[in-house]
């Protein structure tokens, strides 16, 4: 599967989730087994209004987005893989007024499982989560064909 088609797949996924929709995630780049999603700054995810600083729930749902869309790019058919376990550790406040991008990749996949690892992070690249997660492949079938075409745009 070339990029072009991953980038696609992702940002359809990205789009039936109303979530992720609302906080305007959008995949920045993408390639075999990984990705960059960015969470653009808006003063509907303020955490703190003294400070401006983003509320954490927003950067887990990017996390958990990214980690979630990675299949996407991982695997050579579209199925569905819901999240078994996320574990997300801080290590700082993002800054104010400015965008915040999570890299996830797929670094394991069994039959079963696929394991993940994902760092939020802004410009210049210093840290402010990195989180890992377990996600179970419920294989390609499992998802309506509807979805799946919805998802792929019926090219499987």
């Amino acid at each position: 599967m070339n990029n072009q088609t991953r980038i696609n797949r992702v940002t359809r996924f990205v789009n039936t989730l109303n979530q992720a929709r609302e906080l305007g995630l959008t995949a920045k780049e993408v390639g075999s087994g990984y990705l960059i999603m960015e969470l653009p700054y808006s003063d509907k995810i303020i955490g703190n209004p003294d400070t401006g600083v983003i509320h954490g729930g927003a950067i887990t749902t990017l996390m958990d987005t990214a980690s979630g869309s990675v299949m996407i790019c991982a695997l050579d058919e579209f199925e569905l893989c819901p999240t078994l376990d996320l574990r997300v550790d801080y290590m700082r406040p993002a800054a104010p007024r400015k965008p915040v991008y999570a890299r996830a990749e797929a670094y394991k996949i069994t039959r079963n499982i696929i394991f993940t690892r994902c760092e939020a992070y802004q410009e210049g690249g210093e840290t402010i989560a990195n989180c890992v997660g377990t996600f179970m492949r419920i294989g390609k079938d499992a998802s309506p064909t509807t979805y799946r075409d919805l998802i792929t745009g019926g090219e499987e």
